[in-house]
């Protein structure tokens, strides 16, 4: 029997919209004072944080779940054997996008307001924002039995 797996990323774009609109406005601003600090770093930075957060990409495999955004410099891996519960949620529009705590724990997310929430053996919880959340949750679950199965 082959290892439960799982891969998906979602394209971020209200966050890359975000960026670029704000990149557009600091070049405007920056040529309309005459300031080419403003004209250049501004958008350069917006460039950056577009890498880093266009898109959130999910992994399952057969001992973790991980997921990074971007190109990958900011990531997180949880062992499966550490997740007790999953499932699809909706965030309120209040607690937006990026990584952030909110009063159901850390969110990771880049678009929508769909999301599954996972709790750990510790009793912390988290949101992996996501547009197929049962999917998600349906493949973490899979997963998960797996490794029960195997102990």
């Amino acid at each position: 029997m082959s290892a439960p797996r799982y891969r998906h990323t979602q394209f971020g774009t209200v966050v890359v919209g975000s960026l670029m609109a704000t990149a557009l406005v600091l070049a405007g601003l920056g040529l309309a004072q005459g300031d080419w600090g403003l004209t250049v770093v501004g958008p350069v930075l917006m460039g950056v944080a577009t890498l880093l957060f266009h898109s959130l990409t999910v992994e399952i495999d057969a001992t973790h779940l991980r997921f990074r955004f971007g190109i990958g410099l900011i990531r997180k891996s949880i062992r499966l054997a550490e997740i007790v519960e999953v499932k699809p949620v909706r965030n309120s529009w209040l607690h937006g996008w990026g990584i952030h705590r909110t009063p159901h724990g850390w969110l990771y997310n880049v678009s929508g307001w769909e999301a599954v929430e996972i709790t750990l053996t510790s009793r912390k919880r988290l949101r992996l924002g996501t547009d197929e959340p049962q999917r998600l949750a349906r493949a973490l679950s899979v997963a998960r039995g797996s490794i029960k199965r195997a102990a």
